[in-house]
């Protein structure tokens, strides 16, 4: 066993960790930012016309705003998500969006109604914390610049 152990320490090397850790976000990104955009924002967007004056107001800006924004972070955010564009800013909109479903929206329902908004909330927050990964066009964008810099 401790031979195993050694033997794995030994392949699991710094690089190969930074490339674990960029497959893992990459894959958590494209995942969950197209479950999201296909199961519950793209539904919207389509029936936003005859669905936006009964959705749901938990903030008081009136329904239709109330589900533009919810679109704009379901659909047009999870799509920034999936790319690795604007990460950060696209999983604090998001983050915003599962919050105000888990407790507004759903704040008074009982647990399996409202647990699937906290569901995707803790992976956007996750996201929020770590960044894109390397693999993402926030990535590219850091090293064009750097790269832009150094020719200067």
């Amino acid at each position: 066993m401790k031979d195993l152990a050694l033997r794995w320490t030994r392949w699991l090397t710094d690089a190969v960790r930074q490339h674990l850790l960029d497959a893992g976000l990459l894959f958590l990104r494209v995942g969950l930012g197209a479950t999201m955009m296909l199961a519950h924002g793209w539904g919207k967007l389509t029936s936003y016309g005859e669905k936006a004056d009964s959705f749901p107001d938990p903030l008081g800006v009136g329904s239709p705003l109330s589900m533009a924004l919810a679109v704009f972070a379901e659909f047009f955010c999870s799509l920034l998500l999936i790319a690795g564009l604007g990460t950060r800013l696209a999983a604090a909109n998001l983050i915003v969006t599962m919050a105000v479903a888990f407790f507004l929206v759903h704040g008074d329902d009982p647990w399996q109604r409202k647990e699937l908004a906290f569901v995707y909330l803790l992976p956007y927050v996750a996201l929020f914390l770590t960044g894109p990964g390397r693999w993402s066009c926030d990535a590219l964008i850091v090293r064009w610049l750097g790269a832009a810099k150094g020719e200067a």
